[in-house]
């Protein structure tokens, strides 16, 4: 039988007050990316949970960052999903005990309430009620928690890179925007250093006899501006500069961190081949520039496939009575790793919240049950789809 919007909507909001009582328990975790404890903590929270579903469970363990985890559901239909979320936050040990879960009208307010700790649990019963109301729905349904999104995605990124190949789709887990869009598409993006190397002379006796790094690099500062705009959504942004050592010398050193966003895989070699002949163009006689760094996140482009599962998405929020949109965004997540690893992907599917890495870091508490059920209607359509 074919699960209907309200039997979700049934079996989730009596299941209300225990959420927010998990999401405070979730919240209370001292977690940050730094604190394996913590996060592994967080992660021993999600297994205790599983495990008292019976669900199968699977390690990644790390010795530096939060060891993956990934807990599955076994159903009797085709689709094989995963649902993504990470079980680290940004902020250091202290602040989740400061700062508890706390509710203020229609909001809670915590360290990780959005970012991502209701994406976890939204996804947890997401999959429980799939496995309750409609196993025949999915083959495999799978909830992957990674421990380090919030730096460099080192060890959860090598995760989902030996977890893609199994799966047919995957439903990223961060909150929706603050005015309900889903995500769609987000730009990837590079970390390039520039590190200019100069000859030092004292700067009233001959400076002539010098050649300045500084120079060199703000003629490479201005030339990198305007690298923005030169493709379609390339943004380029000069956030870090550094250089010389005294006033009264000729500054034989300076060095620029470069942060770039890139909407289309395709422009990322045309980029970086514009920064690099940047570069080693000599602007001031007797410099040199060497070039570091690189691509990050590879972006999330809005494919065919992509823009499939969002219109199946917005049919899905129909059938719940609301409305969603999918948005373009400049920021990196787990979605972006997944759709270059070859996955249709939607991100933004958690509960509605905002003001991430910040005090007040909040969810809609209105928002939870439409949107974990709103999950859920899109893993069971799209099995259905498959099975079809």
């Amino acid at each position: 039988m074919t699960l209907s919007a309200r039997e979700l909507v049934a079996w989730l909001e009596p299941r209300l007050d225990t959420y927010i009582e998990e999401l405070r328990q979730l919240c209370a975790i001292e977690c940050p990316t730094s604190h394996k404890p913590g996060v592994d903590e967080a992660g021993a929270w999600v297994r205790r949970w599983a495990e008292a579903r019976g669900w199968e469970l699977a390690d990644f363990p790390d010795e530096r960052a939060g060891d993956g985890l990934v807990a599955t559901v076994r159903g009797a239909g085709r689709l094989r999903a995963m649902l993504v979320a990470h079980l680290d936050t940004v902020y250091p040990v202290g602040v989740a005990a400061a700062r508890p879960l706390r509710r203020e009208g229609g909001r809670l307010i915590g360290p990780g309430s959005a970012d991502n700790k209701s994406g976890l649990l939204s996804g947890l019963y997401a999959a429980a009620a799939l496995a309750e109301l409609a196993p025949a729905s999915f083959g495999t349904l799978s909830v992957v928690c990674g421990g380090d999104e919030e730096t460099d995605s080192r060890a959860s990124g090598a995760m989902l890179r030996a977890l893609a190949p199994s799966y047919d789709l995957a439903l990223v887990l961060e909150a929706g925007r603050e005015n309900g869009d889903i995500v769609g598409a987000r730009k990837g993006n590079g970390l390039f250093t520039l590190a200019v190397e100069g000859r030092a002379a004292h700067a009233g006796v001959e400076p002539e006899k010098g050649a300045s790094a500084i120079l060199a690099l703000a003629h490479q500062i201005v030339a990198l501006q305007a690298l923005n705009g030169a493709w379609p959504g390339v943004t380029v942004n000069i956030g870090v500069v550094a250089g010389g050592s005294v006033p009264n010398a000729v500054p034989d050193q300076a060095s620029a961190q470069v942060d770039v966003r890139v909407t289309r895989p395709e422009d990322m070699p045309a980029v970086e081949a514009a920064i690099r002949a940047i570069a080693a163009e000599e602007r001031v006689p007797g410099t040199r520039t060497e070039v570091g760094g690189g691509w990050g996140f590879p972006p999330m482009a809005r494919t065919p496939a992509i823009a499939a599962l969002a219109d199946l998405a917005r049919r899905c929020a129909a059938e719940l009575g609301f409305s969603v949109e999918d948005a373009a965004t400049g920021g990196v997540s787990y979605a972006n790793l997944l759709a270059g690893y070859g996955l249709p992907v939607l991100d933004g599917l958690g509960p509605v919240g905002g003001l991430d890495h910040s005090p007040r870091e909040y969810i809609e508490v209105d928002s939870i049950v439409p949107r974990t059920a709103l999950l859920a209607l899109l893993v069971a359509r799209a099995g259905e789809a498959a099975a079809a």
